[in-house]
C-alpha cells in the first residue's frame, strides 16, 4: 500500500557501500564508526547545521507606524 502511494523504502546508510553513504562499507555488520550524518556528510540527529552568523531580519528595518 505504501509503495502504491509513492513511498520509497528507507534504507540505512550502514548497509550501503562507501560510495553511496558516509556510513557505508566495512566487513560484515560493522558500525558506522562516526557520528550520524546525512548521505551528503552533514551532521544529523540533533547537531546544529545552521550558520551562527547567518544574516536575518532580527533588526528593525522600518519604524512602526503610530
Amino acid at each position: 500500500k505504501r509503495r502504491l502511494l509513492g513511498w520509497r523504502p528507507s534504507v540505512r546508510g550502514v548497509v550501503m557501500n562507501p560510495v553511496d553513504h558516509p556510513h557505508g562499507g566495512g566487513e560484515g555488520k560493522s558500525t558506522a564508526g562516526r557520528h550520524p550524518v546525512t548521505p551528503w556528510g552533514k551532521p544529523t540527529l540533533g547537531a546544529r547545521t545552521r550558520k551562527k552568523k547567518k544574516a536575518s531580519d532580527q533588526f528593525i528595518v522600518k519604524r512602526r507606524t503610530k
